[in-house]
């Protein structure tokens, strides 16, 4: 069952998972390359990102198109982008990707099982939209993204993950500046 985001404006939370739950975030360069996207999204999409997590099979996000935006068509150019980039790098015979073998056979395999009309897949399809329509639902899933490295056992403390939005929320500076939710609370008519 796909999942469809009606609410084009509205704060949600994602989730992008690699085909066959694939750990290709084990890899620092991969993580960079989806960071640099999401950045690219920011700054010429206007895509309002508030939090995210990237752990080594899938990513957490929850974000806001832009006024009039269509928060559908930033996530598909966002998929796409990355998708091209990570395969980009696997390819390239001058980098060291030891799974480089692996990795495509099975994007191959389900570019072909999903008759995806291209010879590689790296996302599942779909992102699993949640519509955050109210403070409570917010918190509860900033916190859900935030501690879900420390539920695996990667850090005891969220702000130590590299590749989350948790630092930002303890005033450190993490590898992508996302907007606090607590900023535009007031804007959102939201309080406490």
């Amino acid at each position: 069952m796909r999942y469809k985001i009606l609410d084009q404006e509205g704060i949600h939370f994602l989730t992008f998972t690699i085909v066959e739950w694939i750990d290709l975030f084990t890899r620092q360069v991969y993580a960079d390359l989806f960071l640099a996207g999401l950045q690219y999204c920011q700054q010429h999409k206007n895509l309002q990102v508030y939090a995210y997590v990237i752990m080594s099979s899938h990513v957490h996000l929850i974000v806001q198109a832009p006024e009039n935006g269509n928060l559908s068509n930033i996530i598909q150019s966002l998929k796409s982008y990355t998708a091209r980039q990570f395969l980009d790098h696997i390819q390239d015979y001058e980098q060291t990707e030891s799974r480089r073998d692996w990795l495509l056979n099975h994007f191959a395999f389900n570019a072909k099982k999903n008759r995806t009309g291209s010879p590689y897949q790296v996302w599942q399809k779909g992102n699993h939209p949640f519509l955050l329509s109210s403070p409570k639902m917010i918190r509860q899933k900033l916190n859900y993204i935030h501690q879900n490295p420390v539920e695996v056992g990667m850090v005891n403390l969220p702000e130590h993950y590299r590749y989350s939005s948790a630092a930002s929320y303890e005033n450190q500076q993490g590898p992508l500046t996302v907007t606090l939710l607590e900023d535009i609370w007031d804007d959102m008519g939201y309080v406490g």
